[in-house]
């Protein structure tokens, strides 16, 4: 709505769908995405593993030889690098499909045209840059959600800090790694 009103001033509103389609797939499909991982996953990890600590189940695992980096870091970073980028890509897909929904039938744009401009500067670095940012916030929060869940100590109330620690540093995490990743990418 606001990129219709501001283009519309120049007569410009056939490049709406371009500045949605690259909007989303650079910048607010990852971003968006790894924030609302990050609060949801995030929080996951690091209540689940600190609980885990708190309770001495990974001093247990050590007790039985079982490396708990091995058994539950890595199988949660790896998945949770893997999995961001198809969330990225779900996300850039309803955003472009909305962005045309509202832009065609509440404000009238051509359909045509739309899709046109929409495809006409779309390239396939601005879909893979999106990815591959995708993939290393997905890596960030899943390493940051465990570190903290791994040094939570004092009970329950030990672990509610260490919960609210990794959400908020793997959010930062999201939006620092995002600043420098675009300024290296474009």
């Amino acid at each position: 709505l606001q990129s219709w009103s501001g283009f519309q001033r120049f007569q410009a509103t056939s490049f709406v769908g371009s500045v949605v389609a690259l909007s989303i797939t650079r910048e607010l499909g990852p971003v968006f995405a790894g924030l609302i991982v990050s609060g949801r996953v995030g929080a996951s990890i690091a209540a689940e593993l600190g609980t885990m600590k708190v309770t001495e189940q990974i001093d247990a695992l050590v007790t039985l030889a079982t490396n708990p980096v091995k058994y539950l870091v890595v199988p949660r970073v790896v998945a949770s690098t893997l999995v961001l980028p198809v969330l990225v890509i779900l996300a850039d897909l309803v955003g472009i499909l909305g962005g045309y929904f509202v832009s065609v039938y509440l404000l009238g744009a051509n359909p045509y045209v739309y899709t046109e401009k929409t495809f006409q500067y779309l390239e396939s670095w601005d879909i893979y840059s999106g990815l591959i940012k995708a993939a290393v916030f997905g890596f960030l929060i899943a390493l940051i959600s465990c570190y903290n869940g791994f040094i939570a100590e004092g009970g329950a109330e030990g672990v509610g800090r260490a919960t609210t620690r990794a959400v908020v540093a793997s959010s930062m995490a999201v939006l620092v790694s995002d600043y420098f990743m675009t300024s290296l990418m474009f």
